[in-house]
């Protein structure tokens, strides 16, 4: 297991150069894991922020501290933009899977929908049967349902570190860190900081 704070400051390598250094990752909510590193792009694209998913790592470098992508700046660069202020929401996700061509990791029975791992798989079925239902359906109740299933679902690692962690009783400490599982990128631990208590 790895920890997600010990992630932050990695630098980002694509195919062809260096992108940035990892700021935050954020985590899917229903099934606790990591879905995107945000990437702070420093001076190369005045800035911005851009999110890279799991699914386009190639390897970790731990010991020099370096994330190798699939992925060219050019990809990057051109990628959708999304407020990494703000909650990203499901309809934000399919617009950067599609970019990517990444299938939606919610639509099969697995923790990266129909894979165990993140690894980019294609276009699923199921995804291509959920767009042609809203696009070719007058009927409001499938929009409505398929709408309620893109609700915000990510957090940010940099707002949850910090949270007060609550027992039955009384608070014991607060959220310090996460431990995750660096082949699934599933989070299996919370670290929780008793220095309050």
């Amino acid at each position: 297991m790895r920890s997600v704070k010990e992630l932050e400051g990695f630098t980002i390598a694509a195919t062809d150069g260096e992108i940035g250094a990892i700021d935050a990752v954020y985590f899917d909510d229903e099934k606790w894991t990591i879905r995107h590193l945000v990437v702070d792009t420093g001076g190369w694209l005045s800035g911005r922020k851009v999110l890279i998913s799991p699914r386009s790592v190639a390897g970790v470098n731990w010991p020099d501290e370096v994330v190798r992508v699939d992925l060219t700046q050019k990809q990057i660069e051109d990628s959708p933009d999304i407020d990494t202020y703000r909650p990203v929401s499901r309809q934000h996700e399919t617009d950067f899977d599609n970019y990517y061509g990444y299938p939606s990791y919610w639509g099969g029975p697995f923790l990266w929908g129909y894979a165990p791992l993140p690894l980019f798989g294609g276009a699923l079925p199921i995804e291509d049967s959920r767009r042609r239902a809203v696009e070719d359906s007058g009927r409001q109740e499938v929009r409505e349902r398929i709408e309620q299933e893109r609700d915000h679902h990510l957090r940010s690692s940099k707002e949850v570190i910090g949270y007060d962690i609550q027992a039955t009783n009384d608070a014991i400490g607060h959220v310090d860190d996460f431990l995750f599982d660096e082949e699934d990128w599933s989070i299996q631990m919370v670290v929780v900081a008793t220095s309050n208590w």
